[in-house]
């Protein structure tokens, strides 16, 4: 029996690229790798390009909910045109399953380099408020 191998062009591929336009798009998709600790979870989120103020963190309903906001910093009266954008301009936001145990004041966050880092301690049963904030530190 004879296999000949035959090349994707450009990288395509029907069933993977349907299922990843499908269900979001790669660029405006918040990365997030969570890491298990013996008394904690760490979320480690991407967000290159944005600044602390752009970030907004929340506890409603025992989701922990991550938006983050920019806006093109380009004007009307730059010279040129461009031909392509890859950056994203625009609003994102993630929800985590967190539980209603945890208290927004128990949750440690920070940002560094483009890095959200955020600490969700594993707590005993406690009572929440429906709805905080949770402060970013530099």
């Amino acid at each position: 029996m004879y296999m000949m191998l035959v090349p994707r062009r450009n990288n395509f591929d029907l069933f993977d690229n349907f299922f990843d336009d499908a269900f979001h798009d790669d660029k405006y998709f918040m990365r997030t790798d969570i890491k298990e600790h013996d008394d904690s979870y760490e979320l480690i989120t991407d967000l290159p390009g944005f600044k602390k103020e752009d970030i907004n963190l929340s506890i409603e309903n025992g989701y922990l909910n991550i938006t983050a906001k920019t806006s093109s910093n380009s004007t009307d009266d730059e010279k040129g045109k461009y031909v392509r954008r890859e950056r994203y301009f625009g609003e994102m936001s993630r929800s985590f399953y967190i539980g209603d145990d945890v208290k927004e004041e128990d949750i440690k966050a920070s940002f560094k380099n483009g890095t959200l880092s955020i600490t969700v301690p594993k707590v005993d049963n406690r009572e929440i408020s429906r709805k905080k904030q949770i402060e970013i530190e530099d």
